[in-house]
């Protein structure tokens, strides 16, 4: 099917996961973090070379983790601080980080944009099931000894995360909506790159007079991320993660890389129980609800160095309407 190009079809919205930020086996060092996203960011601003004008959002899961950590262990010193506001901390924090970075990536090149990060509130419904069912790992792997002492203490849900040790599991509601969206497409409008919604945004519900409250969860950013993508008429929408490209029976001898799937593909993969909903089940949902919104829509699911390649049809996973 031939399309005439729009306006659009250089928007992209672009959601660091995987070792975007902190690698496997690192401790996640502040200088650690900044060298891995310094690295990133180099291949975002190729997507800028390219003619690419984007937000950025991230995820938040160790940082968000640790801080609820550090007052745990602090808390005969100091108050303790509220998830949702450790949601916005790390919007704050995470988003000066990669601010830097693509400033820093641009002056290196000679290349230049205004960038700018908008913490988001994002509307969730406090009656939503998920509200009692934690799903959404936070914070660093504990030993099974470590688990049990944090659960006897703090009363915390910890249990196995896919295998890789102990995590604490926390809330995660479906975004229903962005309360900043119209600044944000105000920003798109005077070509700025964006840091947004970072952490699946600062969770928030609305009281019975109206008014806005916080919510102590964790949003999973690539919902987020699919959500600010229909909300800014993206047409690209890219995953990263810590794998070149999506693959069926992940991790077993049978295992098949998914080059290009379409929209009915990719609904009964996920539907059928295909991807787990630690990992990959949240970004196949984020695919499906932004490719079904959309037959333009496409999504990329890739690590951070294939970026370019898989914009290009050569690595990654693409996810598209047929």
């Amino acid at each position: 099917m031939v399309r005439t190009a729009t306006e659009h079809d250089k928007l992209a919205v672009i959601a660091l996961g995987g070792n975007s930020i902190i690698e496997k086996g690192q401790r996640g060092t502040v200088a650690e973090q900044f060298a891995n996203t310094q690295r990133s960011m180099e291949r975002v601003i190729d997507m800028m070379e390219l003619g690419y004008t984007f937000i950025v959002t991230h995820g938040n899961g160790p940082q968000v983790g640790n801080i609820m950590l550090q007052g745990a262990i602090a808390k005969d010193q100091v108050p303790e601080i509220p998830l949702v506001v450790a949601d916005a901390m790390t919007c704050g924090s995470m988003g000066y980080m990669i601010e830097q970075s693509l400033q820093n990536a641009m002056i290196r090149r000679g290349l230049w944009r205004n960038v700018v990060t908008v913490p988001c509130q994002v509307l969730v419904d406090w009656q939503d099931p998920a509200m009692h069912n934690p799903t959404k790992p936070i914070g660093p792997f504990y030993t099974e000894e470590q688990a049990d002492a944090l659960r006897a203490e703090r009363g915390w849900d910890i249990r196995q995360d896919a295998g890789r040790g102990f995590r604490r599991f926390v809330a995660s509601p479906y975004p229903i909506d962005i309360i900043e969206r119209d600044a944000i497409n105000l920003l798109l409008k005077q070509k700025y790159i964006l840091i947004a919604g970072g952490g699946g945004g600062i969770p928030v519900r609305y009281e019975e007079d109206g008014q806005i409250t916080g919510v102590d969860c964790v949003i999973d950013k690539d919902l987020v991320s699919m959500k600010l993508a229909l909300a800014v008429g993206a047409t690209t929408l890219i995953i990263i993660t810590g794998v070149p490209r999506v693959v069926l029976n992940f991790g077993k001898p049978d295992e098949q890389p998914l080059p290009r799937v379409t929209l009915a593909q990719a609904r009964h993969y996920y539907y059928s129980g295909e991807f787990p909903a630690g990992s990959m089940g949240p970004k196949m949902l984020a695919a499906i609800e932004f490719v079904q919104a959309n037959p333009r829509n496409r999504v990329i699911i890739t690590d951070v160095e294939h970026v370019i390649p898989a914009l290009e049809g050569k690595e990654g996973t693409e996810i598209v309407a047929y």
